[in-house]
């Protein structure tokens, strides 16, 4: 769906809110136990019909979609769900309180579309909205959860998309919880899909509910729609895993508005952040470009690692930007991304994405296939907008690595005087102990435990200003405790792209740490170990 559709209908929550308050009282009991329903323990793949067709879905779509998946490759590839999105269903339930096909397109309803679906080895997926309304204005679940669910199991379903429009006020966790409960309760394995547009900070409370959750508002087949869904995605690796995703939207590959490169990209920025890989594009006609694209079967092999990791940003500035991903058995994938508008040079090395030990490491270029060796250094010539992967054997890799955090400027260690949260960090000679011991974890924290109790490394209230404070706080997983190791040395705030500085520049015992400008002076510097 189109965010001004779904931002028009959510403008008319007002007024939907009075009309419904009675229903907020009946659903506002706690939420059950997690999902566990077995499902997505790696990132779906499938298709989606509405970023191509909209509101045209019929049958004869579906159909001939999922028999072009059967054949061009794409159910080989791992491609399993094929997903209808709104408009399939008449404007008025039936007699019994029943959603209804619409029969000019599902001739044989529903039913019929899933029993050839899956006569093909296939999946059927359906949409349905946790408002009253859907976003193109058909019958929503909102208070009709329990009989839709058994009316999606009894189809066939597989999949449910359930969108978040004319929502009237009730907090996404209770309607979204409601409907978990309800498809439970039928006994048939359905995916979940949450399409709450990342409100609420669904990340948060998603895994309890769902396999996967939008974390944006709709992506479009354009660059900068592409460029900002992916920021506001990367930084949520910690809650992502196997059976509940972070999901950035269905991907654009093979539509117009995105260059070759730029599609390529897409492709390779969502497999490294394990998301959902959900084609949204013209299967039956599509090239051969796009088809090679979205079935690469190194790429696809990251998104799909059963170690279920996301990636997460090694190192970003000036718009290059390096991600690593551990993977089962031991490799690491990184992806190299140039934001830029110019072809640039992107460089990390082998310690930074989590590899030691060893005198070299193979690297496969995962869209090439062509193999190589390196000491250490990863670099690659990376052309506009686009990313070059590799796959990183050798050595040993970590989630985590723990030590003392050197300042390079000022010979000493990173240093907190006591356990109290917003306790500001400061520099101190090294002396070892649970003061000066960080751990940086697989989820770009840096956490201690000075007086027992883990505490991460916080970039005060949010701020991203120069001169802000960096002091130990609870861990909650955002982005301002979340730090990158940048291959000159430097540590940058995920949040605000400044480095941890020691202030002034200063060497004596007690001087305080902050966020600043990054300036490449040594007082930016450090080493961890």
């Amino acid at each position: 769906m189109s965010v001004p559709s779904r931002w028009l209908a959510v403008a008319v929550t007002g007024l939907l809110l009075f009309l419904f308050t009675p229903l907020i009282a009946l659903t506002a009991a706690p939420p059950a136990a997690a999902l566990g329903n077995g499902l997505a323990l790696t990132p779906p793949m499938g298709f989606n019909d509405w970023n191509a067709y909209g509101c045209n879905v019929s049958d004869s779509l579906i159909r001939s979609t999922a028999q072009a998946m059967h054949t061009n490759g794409m159910q080989a590839a791992g491609y399993t769900y094929v997903n209808i999105d709104d408009c399939w269903m008449t404007h008025s339930r039936d007699a019994q309180g029943r959603l209804v096909p619409d029969p000019a397109k599902f001739p044989t309803g529903v039913k019929g579309t899933a029993d050839y679906v899956h006569s093909l080895g296939l999946k059927l997926g359906i949409y349905e909205d946790a408002g009253t309304a859907t976003c193109a204005g058909y019958p929503g679940s909102l208070g009709h959860e329990t009989t839709d669910a058994q009316t999606f199991a009894s189809w066939g379903v597989d999949y449910l998309k359930y969108d978040n429009c004319n929502n009237t006020g009730v907090s996404a966790r209770t309607r979204y919880t409601a409907m978990r409960d309800a498809l439970t309760a039928t006994g048939r394995p359905i995916l979940f899909s949450l399409c709450n547009w990342g409100q609420e900070n669904v990340w948060t409370w998603g895994a309890d509910v769902g396999n996967s959750w939008r974390t944006t508002g709709d992506i479009s087949a354009s660059y900068s729609s592409m460029l900002s869904i992916f920021h506001s995605n990367a930084g949520l690796a910690s809650y992502a895993g196997p059976g509940h995703w972070n999901d950035p939207d269905m991907l654009e590959v093979g539509n117009s508005g995105l260059s070759a490169t730029e599609a390529r990209t897409e492709f390779s920025l969502w497999s490294e952040m394990a998301a959902p890989l959900i084609a949204g594009t013209n299967l039956a006609s599509a090239s051969s470009a796009t088809l090679s694209t979205y079935t690469n079967a190194r790429v696809i092999a990251v998104d799909q690692d059963s170690l279920g990791k996301q990636g997460t940003m090694v190192s970003s500035s000036g718009g290059l930007d390096v991600l690593a991903k551990p993977l089962a058995g031991g490799d690491v994938s990184v992806a190299l991304f140039n934001e830029t508008g110019s072809t640039a040079t992107i460089t990390t090395t082998a310690s930074a994405i989590g590899k030691t030990g060893a005198s070299s490491y193979s690297l496969t270029d995962l869209w090439s296939g062509a193999t190589s060796t390196s000491t250490g250094t990863i670099s690659a010539s990376v052309p506009a907008h686009g990313t070059v992967m590799y796959r990183v054997a050798g050595g040993t890799s970590g989630g985590s690595t723990t030590g003392e955090l050197h300042a390079v400027g000022a010979g000493k260690c990173l240093d907190v005087p006591n356990a109290t949260a917003g306790t500001t960090a400061r520099i101190q000679d090294c002396a070892g102990g649970a003061t000066q011991t960080w751990t940086r974890t697989s989820s770009n924290q840096l956490t201690v435990s000075p007086g027992g109790s883990q505490m991460c490394l916080d970039a005060y209230d949010n701020q991203t200003s120069a001169g802000t404070k960096v002091e130990i706080w609870s861990c909650n997983g955002q982005t301002n405790q979340q730090w990158l190791f940048n291959s000159n040395g430097t540590i940058t705030g995920s949040q605000s792209g400044l480095c941890l500085d020691v202030t002034g520049a200063a060497t004596a015992n007690g001087t305080l740490a902050e966020l600043w400008t990054c300036n490449g002076q040594t007082n930016q510097q450090w080493t961890l170990g």
